[in-house]
């Protein structure tokens, strides 16, 4: 009886190169169907795992023989004890590591770019929840935007290719995820930035980012311009590095545009959200190449993995960019909007140093997919 192991790694490289795969998910029927490893060329069997206990008969006529097979469960223990089943039957079959937990929780590296001074530009793309983070390199230094919470990741990266963090950023309050911005910056003595407008109630000091201002990496030959740009949070702030790349942050993404109400502020911020997109980008070069902070589907990945598009395209083919009547804006972004992220209250006031959950409880507050886009 041979049990195969598959680390999320594994997986991302089947999302990325769009590899078959047929998943077998013993989760609860709601969990799996609120939130999936998704792949292109996935196919899915969810059957709970207690409905199992007695054996893995019922199934073996669902499972084709002539494609991976991987079981997931949330943590591990349940997706080992049915793969050792099914391999009981004669099956070649794999359990993820870690469970979807570990899903969550991977990070991808993709370099997106080279920069014109020597230097190029990282995203980590965190495949489990559409989170989308940066590291912008130059001749031994890095700044490093939107980082999540597991933290030794980016360190470790950035020790690879010998560079050492001097700047961490946030393009916003975060709401659907915990920021690993201020431990980076603590552990690597940078300086860790954050807009003002969304600092109001937080309770540690971070250096103030506002106006356009311009942050050099490196030999100075690496700049980036920041750009006020409010709608997502009222201090959602975009960079522009080496005139060459737009980081979106949550105002824009490729196939849609941010959301407006995870502060509550619907109403009053769909003004900002439209003067943003459709004035302040408007005077932007259209040959930036856009890098936002989440994707929302998979459709959205380029071939190596990364997510980009020119900004020129985006006016063109996205549809939030093209609405003219600003009324049927106004409808589209307060009334148009998926379930707010879970638990995005306390992580909003992790993020600002008002609650120190444990791990578990950190783990358990992002559950689920990313949802800051508008649909």
């Amino acid at each position: 009886m041979t049990v195969n192991v598959m680390t999320s790694k594994d997986v991302t490289k089947k999302v990325f190169n769009k590899v078959e795969l047929f998943i077998l998910d013993v989760r609860n029927e709601s969990d799996f169907q609120d939130w999936k490893i998704a792949g292109e060329n996935f196919q899915y069997l969810n059957v709970p795992y207690f409905e199992l206990l007695d054996g893995v008969e019922e199934i073996l006529g669902k499972i084709p023989t002539d494609k991976d097979l991987l079981v997931v469960c949330a943590k591990e223990g349940s997706s080992v004890m049915v793969a050792e089943m099914l391999s009981e039957e004669g099956l070649t079959v794999s359990y993820l590591k870690g469970g979807m937990k570990a899903w969550s929780e991977h990070l991808e590296p993709v370099k997106v770019g080279d920069l014109e001074g020597g230097g190029e530009i990282y995203q980590f793309v965190r495949i489990g929840k559409g989170c989308l983070s940066y590291m912008v390199v130059s001749n031994g230094e890095a700044a490093l935007i939107d980082a999540t919470r597991m933290t030794d990741i980016y360190l470790k990266f950035a020790e690879s290719i010998g560079a050492k963090i001097t700047h961490v950023f946030d393009t916003h309050l975060h709401a659907d995820h915990i920021s690993g911005g201020r431990i980076i910056a603590e552990k690597t003595n940078a300086l860790y930035w954050l807009p003002p407008k969304d600092a109001t109630e937080v309770t540690f000091e971070y250096q103030p980012l506002e106006g356009c201002m311009d942050v050099a990496i490196g030999n100075t030959t690496i700049t980036i311009h920041t750009l006020y740009s409010p709608g997502h949070t009222i201090g959602s702030t975009s960079f522009v590095v080496d005139e060459k790349f737009l980081l979106s942050g949550d105002i824009l993404f490729i196939d849609s545009i941010g959301r407006p109400d995870l502060a509550g502020m619907a109403e009053d911020w769909v003004g900002d959200l439209r003067e943003s997109l459709y004035s302040r980008y408007r005077e932007l070069s259209e040959e930036l190449i856009v890098l936002p902070a989440h994707f929302m589907i998979n459709d959205e990945l380029n071939e190596d993995g990364s997510v980009s598009e020119k900004l020129g395209t985006l006016f063109s083919k996205n549809h939030g960019l093209n609405i003219e009547d600003e009324n049927e804006f106004r409808k589209l972004v307060t009334e148009n909007l998926p379930p707010q992220p879970n638990s995005f209250q306390e992580i909003r006031e992790t993020n600002m140093g008002k609650l120190n959950p444990d791990l578990e409880k950190q783990r358990e507050m992002e559950i689920g997919p990313n949802r800051c886009a508008v649909r």
